[in-house]
């Protein structure tokens, strides 16, 4: 029976010793996930914060654009200026001398 205690016990020391790299996996896990977590809350805060630029410059590109136009004569056009999805358009002259 000596023997069976000691296979047991060598059993249990490897089991505890598998426990404790298994919670101290476990606990770096958590931190750097936490270190993750606040990374990404970074982030997302600063997608926010050019989201708000975005928007002022687009109301200033607005005020710029129809301040030196009618009001019939302004048309929205889709994008902001800068992203690449904004679309330049040439006003042309109505009055034409036809010869």
């Amino acid at each position: 029976m000596s023997q069976n205690d000691e296979e047991s016990s060598f059993f249990e020391r490897e089991r505890d010793r598998l426990s404790r790299e298994i919670t101290s996996g476990f606990e770096e896990l958590l931190s750097s996930t936490n270190v993750l977590n606040r990374k990404l809350e970074e982030v997302l805060g600063m997608t926010k914060e050019y989201d708000t630029i975005a928007s002022l410059w687009h109301s200033f590109y607005q005020l710029m654009r129809n301040s030196g136009q009618d009001d019939e004569e302004t048309e929205e056009q889709p994008g902001l200026p800068g992203t690449g999805s904004h679309v330049v358009t040439v006003k042309q002259s109505t009055n034409r001398n036809d010869n």
